[in-house]
Formats: C-alpha cells, structure tokens, sequence
C-alpha cells in the first residue's frame, strides 16, 4: 500500500473514530427518561454499544506506516462505524426533544 492510499485510510479511520467518541459523549448527556420514553433499549444499553463501538474504532486505527494488519483494522472499522450511524440518524433526533439534562445555572435574564 502506497502512501497516499496509507494516509487516506487512515484519515478515514481516524474520521470514524472521532464519529464514535463523540455519539458516546453525546449519548451520555442525554436523559435517561428520553431514552425510557422513545426506544427499547435504555441509556445503559447505547452507553455500552457505543462504547464497545468506540473501542473497536480505537482498535481499527492504523498502527504506523506500512505496516501489515491494517486491513483489519479497517473491517473493524465497518463493523464499529454501525452503532454509532444507527445512533445519529435514528435515536439522537428522537432524543433531542429532551435536551441533555443540564439545569440552568446562576439567573437567568428575560432577554
């Protein structure tokens, strides 16, 4: 595998992995009564999918230049980039209604 073929596997590794992390992170914000009240499986549930997605996103990053394995590393990368497709497209827009649970702090203005 030439470099160039090399670098944009693995910016298109390194641009699935980001994806991963942050529909983790944005999962976690979410309240759990969103998750309750618009699926069948609870908050733990995408915390742990996404989770075991992200780590196999982590696993699918290339190791170093040329090195042998990648192509591994790249089905892994298909088989993780699912999850977190799944949870994007289908179950974030159903949870935004429910904002992330923060609370508002300090007073608040009318303007």
């Amino acid at each position: 595998m030439g470099f160039l073929q090399w670098f944009v596997m693995a910016a298109l590794a390194l641009v699935v992995f980001v994806v991963q992390v942050v529909a983790f992170i944005d999962a976690t914000r979410r309240p759990d009564k969103g998750y309750r009240a618009e699926g069948r499986v609870p908050k733990a549930g995408w915390l742990a999918i996404l989770a075991f997605a992200a780590a196999l996103g982590f696993l699918g990053l290339p190791q170093g230049w040329m090195q042998g394995g990648f192509m591994f590393g790249s089905f892994l990368n298909i088989i993780a980039v699912a999850p977190a497709i799944i949870y994007w497209v289908s179950v974030r827009p159903r949870l935004q209604p429910y904002g992330t649970g923060n609370k508002p702090r300090g007073p608040q203005s009318g303007w």
